[in-house]
């Protein structure tokens, strides 16, 4: 082999581990093939209360029973979702309500909606978004598949005041390659308890990250789970908002 045949190959065979370097992490393991890991990171701190927690977890109900959600995940290339469902408040308090579920039809959609249906509804007390975030990053690090994209997707109606800082929690997310995205929820209904009138830049300046990012703002329980179904159909299908087929 000649001297420059001898160095094109060494410089190849860096630049090829160079990029490996930079590519994102994925989940070890291996596993089925999905379009993406999914964790729905649901606050559900004191701010939230009872009745507000509940709105919620029926918003997410009836987005899974929402064909056009259906719809969206059988749009992609593989044509199957990985989803978790976890509530979180404070810094030590996060569960997994639902494990992670393949979604890939009508009935996965509608079994993963009723199993959500059938859990009880607890409220925790202070909110930790970051160790909410850094509790779904464990979860897909974990997670038995093979996916393109890796999202968080968050919903909470308040900012991060326990725990560590918000933005590490994003900025170490981002690096492992995992998308996150906002739902601030910013009910004006004077009768409940109100949001920081600020909490959409908050979510935009110190929650989303990562490639192809966004939030949304829901101040109504209407309004919650119209944004609700939009935000699962482009997290689903990798779209951004303006993005939507028909809009």
């Amino acid at each position: 082999m000649s001297r420059w045949v001898k160095v094109f190959t060494c410089a190849c065979a860096l630049l090829m581990l160079g990029g490996a370097a930079k590519m994102p992490q994925r989940p070890r393991g291996g596993g089925e093939a999905v379009d993406v890991t999914l964790v729905l990171a649901v606050d559900t701190s004191l701010s939230i209360g009872d009745g507000e927690a509940s709105l919620q977890r029926i918003g997410y109900i009836q987005a899974f029973r929402d064909k056009r959600i259906v719809s969206a995940i059988r749009g992609g290339a593989v044509g199957k979702v990985a989803v978790t469902y976890v509530e979180w408040s404070g810094p030590t308090q996060q569960r997994v309500l639902i494990p992670w579920r393949v979604i890939h039809d009508t009935a996965s959609s509608q079994a993963f909606a009723d199993e959500l249906e059938h859990s009880l509804v607890a409220v925790g007390n202070t909110t930790s978004i970051s160790a909410g975030v850094d509790f779904s990053v464990k979860l897909i690090e974990k997670a038995p598949y093979e996916a393109s994209r890796l999202v968080i997707d968050v919903s909470g109606d308040g900012y991060s005041d326990y725990g560590r800082p918000m933005a590490a929690s994003r900025d170490d997310a981002v690096k492992a390659g995992i998308t996150i995205n906002g739902l601030a929820v910013m009910n004006e209904d004077p009768r409940k308890n109100a949001a920081p009138p600020d909490l959409d830049v908050y979510y935009r300046d110190n929650v989303i990250g990562g490639p192809g990012s966004f939030y949304l703002v829901a101040r109504n329980v209407e309004g919650f789970r119209q944004s609700l179904v939009r935000k699962l159909v482009l997290e689903i299908a990798g779209l951004m908002p303006g993005e939507e087929p028909h809009s």
